[in-house]
């Protein structure tokens, strides 16, 4: 045994085991400490949604002086509630399930957990202490698919899964691209996998086979294979949009901006207050208003910038979105 493995092996043998379906990693605790666990769909090295939640935990860690713990787990239910369970009955005072596919698993363990807080990453539910943290990517989506409108002939959007905080977001960007013009062509795929890269390359291709000149993703990690489409199709004349993490260094000609969500920064906030006895009385919504945790921003060094006079137009459009004069999406 080398003795890396035997480090291992002995930090696993002083915390308390989790018997899960994913790989995890924690560190000791004592029953007074104030514990934070999160659920990883996938693998915390994968940059973008994954990435962002890991961040967020590290964040608790040093701001809070929580101990934390994340184990990395399938697409699997089962997965999901017994995951939520082993931390709960290890005393964790939060748990976060990072996306909108771990709701059902924690109303149904919450059950039988009442002094744990279960959180939803891309969730508007509020029953007892299952509490969503949604942010509302409507709004910049919208942004998105005024840019889209203004300077391009089409779009493809290229989902993950058809979930409600995906279609949420799409449905941002074709109220955006049809508030400048009706006729406004938008194709959307779902590719039924948050990892398969290949298969949103291949749905990228297809969609500027098209026509379209713009092909957005909202894949998890899967998103890359759209961001590499953008650049290699088309003669590498295509554009895309960054979103959630920063991609311009696979794409830097063809992206046009960023839509950057510091979740660390949200998540902070709720859980400093769950710390200190204060349980969200609602769901919450991050959006545009929320300027610590989203922003959008552009890459001047894009083969074809947002033009000045058009940043200007989409930052009026933005304000009216926060002061409710736009509505981006349906309630």
């Amino acid at each position: 045994m080398n003795k890396t493995a035997f480090s291992r092996r002995s930090l696993l043998a002083s915390t308390i085991a989790l018997t899960l379906f994913g790989s995890t990693w924690q560190t000791p605790a004592r029953a007074d400490d104030f514990k934070m666990g999160l659920l990883i769909p996938g693998s915390v090295g994968e940059e973008g949604w994954n990435r962002i939640a890991f961040d967020a935990l590290k964040r608790v860690e040093k701001e809070l002086g929580a101990k934390i713990s994340y184990v990395e787990l399938p697409e699997n239910p089962a997965a999901f509630e017994k995951a939520f369970r082993d931390y709960a009955g290890q005393g964790y005072q939060v748990v976060l399930g990072h996306g909108f596919q771990f709701q059902d698993a924690a109303l149904t363990a919450a059950e039988d957990f009442p002094d744990t807080v279960f959180l939803i990453s891309s969730s508007r539910i509020h029953e007892g202490k299952v509490i969503g943290l949604n942010t509302d990517a409507s709004q910049p989506f919208y942004l998105m698919g005024v840019i889209a409108a203004k300077l391009g002939k089409g779009a493809g959007l290229i989902g993950g899964m058809e979930i409600p905080p995906i279609t949420q977001a799409f449905e941002g960007f074709v109220n955006g691209a049809k508030s400048v013009n009706p006729d406004f062509p938008v194709s959307t795929v779902y590719l039924g996998s948050f990892t398969d890269a290949s298969a949103a390359k291949e749905a990228a291709f297809s969609v500027i086979s098209q026509g379209a000149d713009f092909v957005i993703p909202n894949a998890n990690s899967a998103g890359m294979g759209v961001i590499q489409a953008a650049r290699e199709g088309s003669g590498g004349k295509a554009s895309t949009f960054s979103v959630y993490s920063d991609y311009t260094h696979a794409a830097p000609q063809n992206v046009l901006g960023m839509f950057l969500a510091d979740y660390g920064q949200g998540i902070v906030r709720i859980v400093a207050g769950i710390k200190d006895g204060k349980v969200p009385d609602s769901n919450v919504d991050f959006g545009l208003k929320d300027t610590d945790v989203i922003k959008f921003t552009y890459n001047d060094a894009a083969t074809r910038p947002v033009p000045a006079d058009l940043r200007t137009f989409v930052d009026d459009v933005s304000a009216k979105i926060v002061a409710g004069d736009i509505q981006t999406r349906a309630k």
